[in-house]
């Protein structure tokens, strides 16, 4: 477990979550911002590179998982790239039947606040497609603003994203229980 809320457990995928992790992305209204639903091969390498994330960083984007349900979505923390800036992400990403619950703002408050307590990080960021408004929603929530602007290529579409910030000064406090300090990164 890396981290526990009120509703919600993160933990680190595993290949059996293949199965719920291909329904999440294999919906079309639910992967509108990646340009469409990915195929059986697509999720596999989605998942692979998650799972390699965990070897190479120490983290990545975690199963979120609800008591009862199994896993309904995924959350995490990854370094992506923000224009010539390597900077650590909030991402988030949930089975559409779970929508408008406010689970993806709980884990990603836990993704947050876990960041900047596990890995010292000064700034959280999350992007955002320009069109996607509950994502935009939900960095607010996190107490993010909007620092950047900037264009994606993926998948041969150039795609319009804002770059939402919190700073750890601003950090909320939560309903997080931790879990032991992850194996610290290789170096690179």
């Amino acid at each position: 477990m890396i981290a526990a809320t009120s509703r919600l457990v993160l933990r680190r995928m595993t290949p059996d979550d293949l199965s719920p992790l291909r329904t999440i992305l294999a919906d079309p209204i639910t992967m509108t911002a990646y340009e469409g639903a990915f195929d059986d091969d697509e999720s596999a390498r989605w998942l692979e590179r998650n799972l390699q994330r965990y070897d190479d960083d120490g983290f990545g984007l975690w199963a979120v998982d609800l008591p009862g349900a199994g896993m309904i979505g995924q959350c995490g923390i990854t370094r992506q790239r923000i224009d010539d800036d390597e900077v650590f992400e909030v991402g988030y990403l949930f089975n559409r039947a779970y929508w408008h619950r406010g689970y993806a703002t709980e884990a990603a408050t836990a993704a947050r606040d876990w960041a900047f307590r596990e890995l010292g990080v000064a700034t959280v960021w999350a992007k955002v497609r320009d069109t996607n408004l509950a994502s935009m929603n939900v960095a607010i929530r996190l107490g993010m603003t909007v620092r950047r602007r900037f264009v994606v290529h993926y998948r041969g579409v150039d795609m319009p994203h804002l770059g939402f910030a919190v700073d750890r000064s601003r950090e909320t406090s939560s309903r997080t229980t931790l879990s032991p300090r992850p194996t610290p990164p290789r170096a690179r």
